[in-house]
């Protein structure tokens, strides 16, 4: 005979609907740690049945400890369930965990921890990926749970990388500065623009002109040391950094559409 206690200590263990919890019981005979593995083959099972179906949307983690920054993506299907506390707690347990002991024992760890909720919410749910950045002085800003941005600064402070980490992920900079920036990307850009400039009646010398003058203009949209300052537009991020003695080691872009 199966205890209504046992049927709430075990969702109170897994989380999984009463009906789910009785089913494994009845089918463990009782015996509460069997009803754990039968609950987790079945989890496994319904993630492999899920896993083909596009997950489009999710949520971004991002935790500092010490001088280490760690982002974790984590997608779903829906908008629904990216905002469902369930999945939410999912992926601050694998941030968590990742703080704690690292991107690859996280990576490891997270099929136990998110086949259990895709069998309680009836969605895909995938690990995006896991970014974990080290650094003097770090910066983090994370726009709607949807995309974020770690800056690592030498010298300055990590309210300046945060700063700086918001506008990044307003103005979408591609590179740091134009030593960044190979030969390659600018010949790309040069074709694209050449063909703009071919097109106007100028004489030759007036059109390299232009043509150079489109090329600068496209990088200092890219570049983010050329870009103004979103919160000081009177001043650029160069300036800014120049101003508080800091320079900009690496910074990264990333969300759930990656």
């Amino acid at each position: 005979m199966i205890t209504t206690e046992q049927i709430k200590e075990l969702r109170d263990k897994t989380g999984i609907s009463v009906m789910q919890c009785k089913k494994a019981l009845e089918e463990a005979e009782g015996d509460m740690d069997k009803a754990l593995l039968i609950l987790k083959k079945k989890s496994s099972e319904i993630a492999g049945k899920k896993a083909g179906r596009e997950t489009y949307d999710g949520l971004v983690v991002v935790k500092t400890s010490g001088k280490k920054a760690t982002a974790v993506i984590l997608n779903c299907e829906t908008d629904f369930v990216a905002k469902n506390q369930d999945f939410i707690s999912l992926a601050e347990a694998i941030a968590d965990q990742a703080v704690a002991e690292g991107a690859d024992k996280a990576k490891a760890a997270a099929p136990d921890l998110i086949n259990p909720i895709i069998q309680k919410i009836g969605e895909n749910i995938q690990l995006n990926k896991i970014i974990e950045v080290e650094g003097e002085n770090l910066g983090t800003y994370v726009h709607s749970g949807k995309s974020g941005v770690i800056t690592s600064l030498s010298g300055g402070t990590p309210e300046l990388a945060k700063d700086i980490s918001m506008h990044i992920a307003a103005m979408k900079p591609e590179f740091i500065s134009r030593d960044n920036v190979d030969n390659d990307m600018v010949e790309a850009v040069k074709d694209i623009f050449k063909k703009e400039v071919e097109e106007s009646n100028k004489p030759a010398e007036i059109k390299e002109k232009m043509l150079q003058g489109k090329i600068n203009d496209y990088f200092k949209e890219k570049t983010l040391l050329e870009q103004s300052f979103i919160k000081n537009p009177d001043t650029t991020i160069k300036n800014l950094l120049e101003q508080n003695k800091a320079s900009i080691v690496s910074f990264v872009r990333f969300s759930v559409t990656d």
